[in-house]
């Protein structure tokens, strides 16, 4: 059954700006799933806008300001929005729900990679990147997530090494400018597949302006995120906070492994917070999970993120 807000019960009950979305679920989160454990850190919960699917129940996707309020009623206290979406509806929204923007995503890193061999599709991922940044400024944002490169067949490691590096460097007086860092993600994009490396690509900038964004899930496949981390360290400007599980994965297939809730996967979440103790990080989790739908599955995600915080 799909989970719907109906909009007429949106709008008087935002108008007495208290939302109780009972309309959301026919289902009821249990009583010992709402008990949050004590925060052992100060990390604050966020999610990636993206990953948001919220409806009313005429399936009309809900608007910017709608989703905040759903957002900051299921627990959450900022959002990582895409770039390029419209400044003034997500400023209004931020400032009305009272929401922290940690970071912002680059909308054009995946259809105009800065590898891509055609240049004019590197100038189009290089412009992405610039709106993005300008956006996080606005915003208020520390960082721009950005995937750097995808290696095909077409495309050589070498050369999206080089080419990525290249665009980057084009951007950096904005970043500068701006103070608002690229943080480079890593993804499934056959890139900067060790640590070691990845802390390479980012030290050959020689700039205060190229950071990480560390996404624990997308490494639990081939490698522990832990090690990472202590690799990383002070690079680190964000978390993607994701569950990964090599069991599902070996049985289903890769892709699989990502759909399990958290704690219910392979990711070591004491050993990840230890490390993240460890390096002194103290910022942002952002969630990147499925769940995204209904305000019953929203608080199941940020019920997970307290339990993983205070692991």
């Amino acid at each position: 059954m799909k989970d719907h807000l109906n909009r007429r019960d949106f709008l008087k009950l935002s108008g007495s700006g208290v939302l109780a979305f009972s309309t959301l679920s026919s289902r009821t989160v249990n009583a010992a799933d709402q008990a949050s454990p004590a925060k052992k850190r100060s990390l604050k919960k966020a999610i990636m806008f993206g990953t948001v699917r919220l409806k009313d129940s005429n399936d009309r996707e809900l608007s910017v300001l709608e989703k905040f309020k759903v957002l900051k009623e299921a627990g959450f206290e900022g959002v990582e929005p895409n770039g390029g979406m419209n400044q003034d509806e997500v400023l209004k929204a931020r400032d009305e729900v009272g929401f922290g923007i940690p970071s912002v995503c680059c909308h054009t890193h995946w259809g105009r990679p800065l590898s891509d061999p055609n240049p004019a599709y590197r100038e189009q991922g290089l412009e992405g990147l610039k709106i993005s940044l300008r956006d996080a400024k606005r915003y208020g944002a520390s960082s721009v997530l950005l995937v750097p490169a995808v290696v095909t067949k077409n495309v050589s490691y070498a050369d999206a090494y080089q080419r990525s590096q290249t665009e980057i460097r084009k951007a950096l007086p904005l970043a500068e400018e701006l103070g608002v860092k690229i943080a480079i993600e890593n993804v499934w994009n056959r890139f900067l597949l060790s640590p070691l490396e990845a802390a390479r690509y980012v030290d050959e900038f020689n700039s205060p302006w190229v950071a990480w964004h560390f996404d624990i899930g997308n490494v639990v496949k081939d490698c522990w995120p832990e090690h990472w981390i202590r690799v990383m360290g002070k690079r680190i400007q964000q978390l993607h906070i994701k569950e990964y599980s090599v069991t599902k994965a070996n049985k289903e297939g890769p892709g699989a492994g990502f759909n399990v809730p958290f704690l219910e996967g392979t990711n070591d979440w004491p050993d990840v917070m230890k490390a993240l103790d460890d390096i002194g990080y103290k910022g942002w989790g952002i969630a990147e999970q499925g769940g995204g739908s209904s305000l019953e599955g929203l608080k199941k995600l940020t019920q997970g993120m307290d339990r993983i915080f205070a692991s």
